[in-house]
């Protein structure tokens, strides 16, 4: 007898609703390999690690009155062949060709009869493959991503088929996740609560917290109301349904922190003022007077208990973050972002946001949509971080050498950014409307060449410091019996005359 559909998760099945026709609520993954993949080995381990997870069997069904909503329902005809693809990439095989490919499949809606993920094995990249992920954003989030690659990936080339230990390695912080900590433990200790039938009268203390998150959060959730829309400026517009893909060349994560070091800054912080002075140099190149402009950013922040991670589903909030992209001057730039990130790690709007998906999963489409629209206005781009694993690893005995990935960016807005960090690189993953933004590369590339840009100013400043040292004394510091400043030469070496030498 078939199990009786579930009803989604009402955050999972805001997501769900995001997606349209110009506007796909996917995530899409890919990882190159040194060598080349075996098809038929690569089925069998995804098959053997991610099968028994059930949204990876279970498609989506609406059902209910008094209008339908979002439910899981198993797959009775379920079979892998029909989510695993084999092609090979057109001569010359080279990045441009690979980013073809992936922007169309980045453009091409799941068949929403089946469960809602697909791969792709790409011959002929390199000397290697890619092995292509896309799965429906209410499958899961980022963290639900890295405890996926976790059961996927091996650590060692000749790791066996079947794993004893299947449970996954709590991840490490994202973007913004330091954040979230105060309001996880208030939102971890309601939940018990209520699902205990306990009452809030009996703990004081939970309920004080809860009321003071309550009252901050309805002025939370007005200012973004409040809030003017976003300006205009090419990342912004009507949207069509073509996509375009990039992604940079690694950055090392060790420069990252050495300029972090020298600037008093965190990692995220040189990384967003990376991605801000990029943006600003792309639009400048687009004919756009940048200076005074802010634009924002939606960042997801991990609310999930992490050892709940392989239960999939979303479970994040989201706030908004002024990227400083009229700011001229690497170094003005970083303190900015830097001022700016700090900021908003004092604020409930995680929280808040999260709670208004749980709402806007409840309700009918449409007035999902309208929300979304306003929401969408007061934003330019969805910006998240994901802190990656820092060993090599291995996909079906391959060796994995870049790992990326591209976030969706649902709403009214034009482009996903996703910075991942992998094996000490950082790379960052662009997607975006292809009738705005038709060549995300060349940001892609001003990303890269912010770092340069960025260690020259940092290694500048230093210089300046060195420079700045007292000149030496030409004539002795100390003073006369008299009280009178001492006119002798200092001797070699020494800020004292003859007469003058300290006594040692």
């Amino acid at each position: 007898m078939a199990a009786k559909p579930q009803p989604m998760d009402p955050v999972d099945a805001a997501w769900y609703h995001m997606d349209g026709a110009t506007n796909l609520a996917m995530v899409t993954g890919v990882s190159l390999t040194k060598e080349p993949l075996d098809f038929e080995r690569t089925k069998t381990v995804f098959a053997s690690r991610l099968l028994h997870l059930r949204r990876f069997r279970q498609r989506v069904i609406e059902a209910g009155f008094p209008y339908p909503r979002p439910h899981w329902e198993d797959d009775p005809h379920f079979a892998i062949e029909d989510h695993f693809h084999h092609v090979a990439l057109p001569e010359p095989g080279d990045k441009k060709a690979l980013l073809d490919l992936l922007s169309d499949i980045a453009s091409t809606p799941l068949d929403y009869r089946r469960p809602l993920w697909q791969v792709h094995v790409v011959d002929r990249v390199g000397s290697g493959s890619a092995f292509i992920l896309r799965f429906h954003h209410c499958i899961g989030d980022g963290t639900a991503m890295m405890a996926i690659a976790q059961l996927l990936f091996d650590t060692q080339p000749d790791a066996p088929l079947e794993r004893e230990d299947l449970r996954t390695r709590p991840p490490r912080a994202g973007l913004l996740d330091s954040l979230a900590k105060p309001v996880k433990r208030v939102i971890d200790q309601s939940a018990q609560a209520i699902s205990s039938g306990a009452s809030l009268l009996l703990n004081p203390t939970q309920a004080a917290d809860l009321v003071q998150l309550a009252a901050r959060s309805a002025g939370v959730a007005v200012g973004a109301l409040l809030k003017t829309p976003d300006p205009q400026s090419p990342l912004k517009g009507e949207l069509g349904v073509p996509k375009r893909v990039a992604w940079s060349d690694p950055v090392d994560l060790a420069e990252v922190k050495r300029i972090g070091k020298a600037t008093g800054a965190k990692v995220n912080d040189v990384l967003v003022a990376a991605m801000a002075g990029a943006l600003r140099h792309y639009m400048q190149a687009r004919g756009v007077e940048t200076d005074g402009m802010t634009i924002r950013g939606v960042v997801p922040v991990d609310l999930r208990r992490h050892d709940r991670a392989l239960e999939l589903g979303n479970r994040f909030g989201l706030v908004f973050l002024d990227l400083p992209v009229g700011v001229s001057g690497q170094l003005e730039r970083l303190k900015v972002t830097k001022q700016r990130m700090d900021d908003i790690k004092q604020s409930p709007e995680a929280a808040v946001f999260l709670g208004i998906l749980n709402i806007f999963g409840r309700t009918p489409r449409p007035i999902e949509e309208i929300a979304l629209t306003i929401f969408g206005s007061k934003a330019t781009l969805v910006m998240t971080n994901v802190a990656g694993p820092r060993e090599p690893l291995y996909l079906a005995g391959c060796r994995v050498e870049r790992i990326t990935f591209w976030v969706p960016h649902p709403a009214d807005l034009g482009m996903g950014i996703s910075i991942l960090s992998y094996n000490g690189q950082v790379t960052l993953g662009i997607v975006a409307d292809a009738g705005l933004v038709p060549d995300p590369e060349r940001i892609a590339e001003e990303f890269h060449h912010e770092f340069d840009r960025l260690r020259a100013a940092v290694e500048a400043e230093s210089d300046r410091s060195a420079s700045a040292v007292v000149a030496p004394a030409t004539t002795c510091i100390a003073t006369t019996v008299a009280g009178k400043p001492c006119k002798n030469r200092p001797l070699a070496g020494s800020s004292y005359c003859r007469v003058h030498q300290p006594k040692t």
